[in-house]
């Protein structure tokens, strides 16, 4: 694909902060106040029973909170994106995994030229207080199956802590969440938690610029993950073979028309993702 042009990449951008949240509310509480100030956060609420929406505007007044349309991670951040007034967006999980100090340092990797920052707790200043070791060998293998079918140098697949140009949402060709719920209860591709290893490959199938941002990530506060190192690493599996005629078709696009390639990151310290 050609490399996408956008004429609002400014040297001061304005960021967006997207958090999906259900039944966060102790979290949030915590979180939000540590928050950078920026140009918009945006809370989407996954129908929460507990105090979420009420916690959240209290806590942080100029909060933008909109419900998601259907259900599933995935599908919260798509509401997200699509409520986002800002240059920049922020992925930001609301049970304090999360640190916000470590903002800047993806809003750097954009302006040093990269069209999409990932978040990496594998390399050199990256870290995780909560991952366990199945898991830990889990996401390696995972990360060496991508790498080797996609040709691409990922350190995370699985991690959902990213940074990206507003501009660039329409190349994650998301499930339109204007769409209702299936009768079925079918759930749309790109619905669920399978969100952060398809936009990993939908960035890699767009050729899009990409700088890996070490991230240490925290111990969620309160609350118990929902995490399942069983059942969302076979979701992740799923999730490459899912991907991989997308990437492949487009890796031999590019192939057959050399003018198209990604352009090499600015920054000779950042690692390169695709």
């Amino acid at each position: 694909m050609p490399e996408i042009s956008n004429p609002l990449r400014t040297a001061v951008p304005r960021v967006s902060i997207v958090i999906p949240a259900k039944n966060e509310a102790r979290n949030l509480e915590v979180m939000l106040p540590q928050l950078p100030p920026v140009h918009q956060v945006v809370l989407v609420d996954g129908h929460s029973v507990d105090d979420t929406v009420a916690t959240a505007r209290r806590v942080m007044p100029s909060i933008e909170i909109i419900e998601q349309t259907r259900s599933g991670k995935g599908n919260a951040l798509a509401c997200g994106f699509a409520a986002v007034t800002g240059d920049v967006i922020v992925t930001f999980d609301a049970d304090g995994s999360a640190d916000p100090s470590e903002i800047p340092a993806f809003v750097d990797a954009l302006l040093a030229g990269a069209d999409f920052a990932k978040g990496t707790r594998f390399c050199a200043g990256g870290g995780s207080k909560d991952i366990t070791l199945s898991r830990h060998l889990g996401n390696f293998a995972l990360n060496a199956l991508a790498n080797l079918l996609f040709n691409t140098h990922y350190t995370d697949l699985c991690y959902g802590y990213n940074a990206f140009w507003t501009s660039v949402v329409p190349s994650f060709d998301l499930p339109d969440n204007s769409l209702p719920k299936a009768e079925d209860g079918h759930t749309y591709w790109g619905d669920g938690f399978e969100i952060e290893t398809v936009l990993d490959c939908r960035v890699t199938s767009a050729k899009l610029r990409v700088a890996e941002v070490p991230s240490v990530e925290q111990r969620r506060i309160f609350g118990q993950s929902n995490l399942h190192a069983m059942r969302d690493g076979f979701r992740v599996l799923e999730t490459i073979l899912m991907e991989c005629p997308r990437v492949l078709a487009h890796a031999n696009a590019v192939s057959a028309h050399p003018a198209h390639s990604i352009v090499e990151h600015a920054d000779p310290t950042a690692r390169r993702s695709a």
